[in-house]
C-alpha cells in the first residue's frame, strides 16, 4: 500500500511543479494573444494567434517599429496590438498624409494605405511612447485622446510571432 501512496504523491508532487512552472512561464516569459479586428492589416489578420514576449521590456525599452501589446489606458481590462512609432524625447507629426518622426518622413512599406488626417507637431514625454496601427485609417491609436501616448507600465510585451494558422507562421520585426 505504502508503494500507491508514494506514487500518488509523486503524480501530485508532478503535477503541482508543472502548474507552477506554466503560470510562471505564462506571467513572465511569454502569452499567447488573439488578433482581433483589422487595425494592423496588412502586418497581422483577424483571428491570428501571436507569441508575446513578456520579459524583453524589463531590460529595455521599446524600439521604434516594433510590434506591441499594451492595456488600453481607457479600460485596461482589454488590450490592444500596435506599432511603436515614436519613443520618449522623439518628436512626432502628421501632414497631408504621411508621418515624421524627428522631423524626418518614416519610411512605412509595411502601412495598408496612406494616412488620413493631421496630427500636430508634439513631442512624446519620458516613459512613454507613440504607437499607430498598420492600417492607419482603421485603428484607434496615439492619435486619439483616449489612447494617447502609452506609458511604459501598460506595456505587456513584445509581439514576437505568429503562430496560427499555421500557414501564415512568421517572426515579427
Amino acid at each position: 500500500m505504502s508503494s500507491l501512496g508514494e506514487e500518488i504523491k509523486d503524480w501530485i508532487v508532478s503535477i503541482a511543479i508543472a502548474v507552477v512552472l506554466a503560470l510562471g512561464i505564462r506571467y513572465f516569459i511569454v502569452e499567447l494573444y488573439l488578433v482581433d479586428g483589422p487595425s494592423m492589416r496588412p502586418t497581422l489578420q483577424s483571428a491570428e494567434r501571436l507569441v508575446v514576449n513578456k520579459f524583453i521590456y524589463r531590460f529595455r525599452a521599446p524600439e521604434r517599429g516594433e510590434i506591441l501589446v499594451f492595456r488600453y489606458p481607457r479600460d485596461p481590462s482589454r488590450d490592444f496590438i500596435k506599432r511603436v512609432i515614436a519613443v520618449p524625447g522623439d518628436t512626432i507629426e502628421i501632414k497631408d498624409g504621411r508621418v515624421y518622426v524627428n522631423s524626418t518622413i518614416l519610411n512605412e512599406p509595411y502601412i495598408l494605405s496612406k494616412t488620413r488626417g493631421d496630427y500636430p507637431l508634439a513631442t512624446v514625454p519620458e516613459g512613454h511612447i507613440f504607437v499607430m496601427g498598420d492600417n492607419r485609417n482603421n485603428s484607434e491609436d496615439s492619435r486619439f485622446a483616449d489612447v494617447g501616448f502609452v506609458p511604459y507600465e501598460l506595456i505587456k510585451g513584445k509581439a514576437i510571432l505568429v503562430f496560427w494558422p499555421f500557414s501564415q507562421f512568421k517572426a515579427l520585426p
